[in-house]
């Protein structure tokens, strides 16, 4: 019920993991699940960033560079509530392989495991008012520290 209220708010592409996405370059706003099938978690927007859309949004997380906004905050700091997933990062320290903070950043990603979908809009202006709309949905537990 809850997620064919939020589909019936745009027309939204089909669910894709967000590592490896081909996303188009295109202003629009992106819902996260976590899993194939999970939850909804977050919703976010892209304008028209450069000619990169929502393009270039999701790639700045998956480049593991967005770790302290957004997205990627909401992911790193659940990764950082996870003891196992810490331990994995000490061992690798431990071990000589310590990454640098990108590699953290994409190491929670995979942790999060992620899908996507979008819906893409004629403007940034308007992928605001979608994003609004949908964080305005009360019964998701959203990730976004804006709600």
């Amino acid at each position: 019920m809850l997620e064919q209220e939020i589909t019936a708010m745009a027309s939204w592409s089909g669910w894709v993991p967000l590592i490896g996405a081909e996303v188009p370059r295109l202003p629009g706003v992106y819902l996260v699940r976590q899993g194939e099938s999970g939850p909804l978690v977050y919703a976010g927007l892209a304008g028209e960033r450069q000619g990169e859309g929502l393009r270039g949004r999701l790639r700045r997380y998956t480049s593991g560079k967005a770790l302290a906004s957004g997205l990627g905050e909401a992911v790193f700091d659940r990764a950082l509530a996870d003891a196992t997933w810490l331990r994995e990062r000490l061992e690798e320290a431990e071990d000589g392989r310590p990454m640098r903070a990108t590699g953290w950043g994409k190491a929670a990603l995979t942790w999060a495991d992620l899908h996507v979908c979008w819906a893409i809009t004629e403007s940034g202006a308007e992928a605001k008012a979608l994003e609004r709309r949908v964080l305005a949905v009360e019964a998701v537990d959203w990730w976004n520290r804006a709600r």
